[in-house]
């Protein structure tokens, strides 16, 4: 144990270091992007680290050559004129240092005025955006705020940089939830502005006088400023009043609050979203930002910010984690005693009371980065707390827990990180075919065609072996609905082959779309067959309650599934009682989740994952068993906006996989006898 305590204190240390590293924004070092070291020995600032793409500028080249005074006699000019010139150059090229150099915020400790010397998450914004600017020539951003690091401060002045040193032109507009959240952003930008020094809205040389004025408002609106000499104007409106959240010809949009804005009737945040941003187009010179604290799921913002995160929008997501800034840090007295006691208690579940989080939690955060400090931060934060989720969406450390739960979570998040190693793209993309989509000729001439639209994934293809195995491939459909914003309707496939040895069941195929019940059934059956006529367990219930909660002609489900038995022989059919034998009632097909084996699947699927009895292949589905809960009525389900349409397939599947279906056998000798595990399935382990 001595050598793993050891290891925490010097790595401990070596993030203090980290999180210590030389920030000088006068002078470059520690500013955010690529930088190189540019010394000149004639210049007030002898050496700066400036962006590396300011060389490519002719003036820079030649004063890291030549120096100022040659630069200046060859140019014929004062040397007071090159310095300003390349002092304006850095200016526009290095936003931390037009921050520092130019830009006033409030002080929240009271007194003047202070520069805006850019802390260590804003320092990372930066990089996202200056990666953005600089690679695509625009800015798309949704950002998830934590409190206290000045979020909004830094997206508003990266705006006014824009329209202040780098372009002429540039109109922008600030949209808050309410009048008042709009009003302090506004007071935020005209803070900046009433410091700024109004030579630096001018060209070099231009005549400047009493009478200059840096800002004029617009037709007597006090919701709109005019700064003449950079032809741009500042429009602020609210998402309460959607007239004055128009957009028109604005360039740079900030989105403040999101998810607060109101869904009310004749407006809602993507309506009044789809005209603030109606003049940012995606084409160059133009930003939108959306930023929020969080407000619960299900909502507009909740929706895009996991749209962004998924690499489905145009946006990047953004997050702070508590950790990450400064303030949230406390001195350890001593630190040997905190890291053994962290380690000791690292796999303890339980906590010692309402008022504090659980060792294994702690652990976790040490896991993530956090420091002893921030660790000792949050133990007494905690305190003030008698439930983990206040805490949690008070000071979230990653995007899930600031997403507030109403409810319990159900999977142990610390055993769903032990599924991802098995987690991969598809080894194929595409559909199973055959001589129909429905009917007795859709079993006919099955084969899988690669198809890169195509909505089946497969991971491993069904084998060809010299020896027949029963009950080796379990399919398991729960179905959605028709349209985009229904449920999704899911085919998965799992090979039970390694049960055998007592080894673990993997998902090998995925079919996940949006789809008619009907058609989705013999595509179900279609794919069950493909894998050795496989048993096909389908959701009877999702049949029974689909279309009619979508008004649709009846209830089919019966009709259906009967259907499909005269075709497709291996239907899962629930047990029948030995009254229901003996009056030779007709099988019930189809798995009926209902109160009474809902929470026996759900059991099921805590234990196979506590114990990590399954393989994984979709990392989609590891972000359901993050977001599923017991709600406070005792229900389970989804967290508002969250799906769990995946994790319902393995819920019933794994079920009948552990406790319904006899273990996979060899019934037929192999010609080879020494026919191995590894020629017999590779891929699988």
């Amino acid at each position: 144990m001595e050598k793993e305590i050891e290891q925490i204190l010097e790595e401990n240390q070596r993030r203090r270091e980290a999180q210590d590293i030389i920030f000088n924004p006068y002078t470059g070092q520690g500013s955010p992007g690529e930088r190189i070291l540019l010394e000149i020995p004639d210049f007030f600032i002898k050496q700066q680290w400036v962006p590396e793409r300011m060389l490519k500028v002719k003036l820079v080249r030649e004063l890291k050559k030549k120096g100022v005074r040659k630069v200046a006699e060859q140019l014929n000019v004062s040397t007071r004129v090159v310095e300003e010139q390349f002092t304006r150059l850095r200016l526009k090229y290095d936003f931390a240092f037009w921050c520092y150099a130019l830009a006033k915020i409030k002080n929240k400790e009271g007194g003047d005025d202070i520069p805006f010397r850019l802390n260590r998450p804003q320092r990372r914004l930066v990089e996202e955006m200056d990666r953005q600017w600089f690679d695509k020539g625009l800015v798309r951003i949704i950002m998830l705020k934590a409190r206290q690091w000045g979020g909004s401060t830094l997206v508003q002045n990266y705006i006014a940089h824009k329209q202040l040193a780098v372009r002429k032109g540039l109109n922008s507009l600030i949209v808050g939830h309410v009048k008042d959240a709009s009003a302090e952003v506004e007071s935020m930008f005209d803070l900046m502005l009433n410091n700024y020094p109004i030579e630096f809205l001018y060209d070099i040389g231009t005549p400047i006088t009493s009478s200059t004025k840096k800002i004029e408002s617009v037709h007597a609106s006090q919701n709109i400023r005019y700064i003449p000499a950079r032809n741009c104007k500042i429009k602020i409106g609210t998402a309460e009043k959607p007239n004055s959240a128009r957009g028109g010809d604005s360039a740079l949009v900030h989105c403040t609050e999101v998810a607060f804005w109101r869904k009310t009737e004749g407006k809602s945040p993507q309506a009044i979203i789809r005209s603030a941003t109606a003049g940012a187009t995606y084409r160059p010179d133009t930003i939108i930002v959306y930023e929020s604290t969080a407000n619960g799921t299900g909502n507009f913002f909740q929706r895009e910010y996991d749209a962004a995160k998924n690499g489905k929008s145009q946006f990047a997501s953004f997050f702070v984690p508590w950790m990450e800034i400064e303030l949230y840090q406390l001195e350890v007295a001593d630190k040997e005693l905190f890291a053994r006691w962290l380690w000791e208690n690292r796999d303890n579940t339980t906590p010692p009371d309402d008022h504090h989080t659980t060792g294994a939690y702690l652990w976790k955060l040490w896991n993530m980065g956090a420091t002893l400090e921030n660790i000792q931060w949050y133990v007494l934060e905690r305190t003030k707390y008698d439930d983990d989720a206040d805490m949690m969406a008070e000071f979230p450390s990653d995007d899930i827990e600031a997403f507030k739960h109403s409810g319990a979570r159900v999977f142990d998040e610390y055993r769903i990180e032990g599924l991802k190693p098995g987690c991969r793209p598809p080894k194929y993309v595409g559909e199973v075919y055959a001589d129909a989509d429905e009917g007795e000729d859709c079993m006919k001439n099955l084969r899988f065609r690669e198809d890169k639209q195509g909505l089946l994934w497969i991971w491993d293809k069904p084998e060809v072996l010299d020896v027949e195995v029963r009950d080796r491939y379990l399919t398991v459909v729960d179905i959605g609905g028709r349209g985009n914003k229904a449920d999704w309707s899911v085919i998965v496939v799992f090979d039970r082959y390694w049960m055998i040895e007592d080894d673990k069941p993997a998902v090998v195929a995925q079919w996940y779309g949006h789809i008619d019940m009907d058609l989705l059934a013999w595509k179900a059956a279609q794919i069950a067959a493909y894998y050795d006529d496989s048993l096909l367990v389908i959701e009877s219930n999702t049949l029974e309650t689909h279309d009619r909660d979508r008004d649709v002609d009846g209830d089919q489900s019966s009709y259906i599934l009967n259907q499909l038995h005269d075709i497709y022989p291996n239907l899962y059919a629930r047990k029948q009682s030995e009254e229901d034998i003996k009056k030779g009632l007709p099988k019930k097909y189809g798995f009926h989740t209902n109160l009474s084996t809902k929470p026996k699947v759900i059991s099921t699927l805590v234990k196979v994952i506590r114990e990590q009895l399954y393989i994984e292949r979709d990392i989609r589905c590891l972000d359901e068993y993050v977001t599923y809960e017991k709600k406070p009525n005792g229900a389970f389900g989804a967290i508002l906006g969250k799906h769990d349409d995946l994790l319902m397939t393995r819920a019933i599947g794994l079920h009948i996989c552990f406790h319904e279906m006899d273990y996979p056998q060899i019934i037929t000798e192999s010609i080879n006898k020494n026919v191995s595990k590894k020629i017999i399935s590779a891929a699988t382990l």
